[in-house]
Order: structure tokens, then sequence, then C-alpha cells
């Protein structure tokens, strides 16, 4: 038990999905989950945890932004042996060739800063996802034929952005969209020897002003979700070099 989870010891997994909104950890846990069951509540932040393919899985709220992320990570991490952990979640676009409800696969996360700028100080670490995660997930979309970009996205940390010129050198560096959580992830996953990675669905363009309703997003959300569990659950590859 820690401050911000009340789960016992066991009832978490050691493959956990994230999405920011613990609603949005329910409807997963409800739609994709066999028998899961409700394993945290504390402040509202929802945790379920059941079984996908016969593997134990939990899907457990983040909140919004790097800092609660960061507590959720750390906590599930260290208190309850957490070690492949994926961010579920929306983003906005930020490529023209990237269209409302695509898929993006964060192979990298950029940022201004995040909460682990004050351990870093002035080395300019490069958050990226884990290799295996990342291949399983590209195969996984490419299976279910969904319309996926593969690259680096921005993580801010504000919602309401006043930097026109950021954006527009994100646009120039091939940025394929914002949120507000995977750099974080990335660096603790990497901080602890664990593997991350986010499969984000695209709902809001920054580029066309386009949006997906409220009801819109929940629909075109599951292909994201299954995406993320089939990679969960791939066999972990060997990176053992061959002779």
């Amino acid at each position: 038990m820690t401050p911000h989870i009340n789960a016992a010891k066991g009832d978490i997994a050691e493959i956990v999905l994230m999405p920011g909104d613990p609603y949005r950890a329910k409807w997963a846990a409800e739609n994709f989950l066999t028998k899961s069951k409700l394993v945290n509540q504390v402040r509202g932040m929802l945790g379920f945890t059941g079984t996908y393919n016969d593997t134990k899985i939990t899907i457990h709220g983040s909140g919004m932004g790097m800092p609660s992320l960061s507590i959720y990570v750390n906590e599930l991490i260290r208190e309850y042996g957490a070690n492949t952990l994926i961010r579920i979640g929306s983003c906005g676009g930020m490529q023209k060739h990237v269209k409302i409800r695509d898929i993006i696969l964060a192979q990298t996360a950029s940022s201004t800063q995040t909460p682990s700028s004050t351990i870093f100080r002035e080395l300019n670490f490069a958050p990226c996802a884990d290799f295996d995660l990342l291949s399983a997930a590209a195969e996984a979309s490419k299976k279910k034929k969904s319309k996926t970009h593969i690259g680096g996205i921005y993580s801010s940390d504000v919602f309401y952005d006043e930097r026109p010129d950021l954006n527009e050198q994100m646009v120039r560096h091939g940025i394929l969209g914002v949120e507000m959580e995977a750099a974080e992830l990335y660096n603790l996953a990497a901080r602890n020897g664990c593997r991350a990675l986010a499969v984000l669905t695209v709902s809001d363009h920054l580029q066309t002003g386009e949006a997906l309703s409220p009801e819109e997003r929940q629909s075109s959300f599951g292909d994201m979700v299954e995406i993320a569990l089939e990679a969960a659950t791939s066999p972990v590859q060997s990176r053992t070099p061959s002779n």
C-alpha cells in the first residue's frame, strides 16, 4: 500500500496499461479484460486487474500530466513490481499526413522539461520506447490494419500552450503529435530497468482544428487498447547478437 494506491500485494500485475483518465481505465477493463476487479480507488484514481489471453494485466489511471503520472509509475514500479508500462491515450496531431483517429506509436518523446529535469541537470537525455514493445505494437497494428505512424512525439507540461514558435519547430522536425505524459514514463522506465511504450489515438489536430467528440473518442479508442494489449503480451525477443 502507498499514499496513492491501496491495492494489496499481488493485486497489481507486472504489466500495466495507463490511460490518463481513470474512467477510461474502467471502460478498458470492462471491455477488454476477463474477470477484472477494482484494485484501487484512492482519490478517485481507478485501477483494475484482470486477464487478457490468460495473462494478468492491470489497467490503472495516471492522471493528467507528467507530475501526476510520475507519482503512480514510481509507486507501481517500486512497491508493486510493475515492469512493463504502456501509456494509452489521446494526442493532438501535428503533421498534415497524420489524421484524426490514426494511431501513433511513440518511438521517442521530446520535451522542454520533465519531473526528471532536476536529476538530469545539464544532460539532455533522450527518452525512447522499449524496442520489443514498439516492434510488437507495430506488428499488432499491421494485423488490425490500423493506420499507424511510428516516430517522435512531444510531451508538453502545459495544456493551454502559447508558444506558436515552438510548435512551428516541432512540425519542422517531424514531431507527429503532442500529449502530456510519455516523456516522463520513458525516463522512469529507463531509470528503473523497465519497459515502456506510448500507444496514442489522434483525437484532435493542431493544424486543421479537427477534433473528435467525446462519444467518437470512446468508439475510436478500441484499436489502441487492443494494440497495447497485444504488444504487452507478446514474447520478448532476444537481443543477443548472433555470431
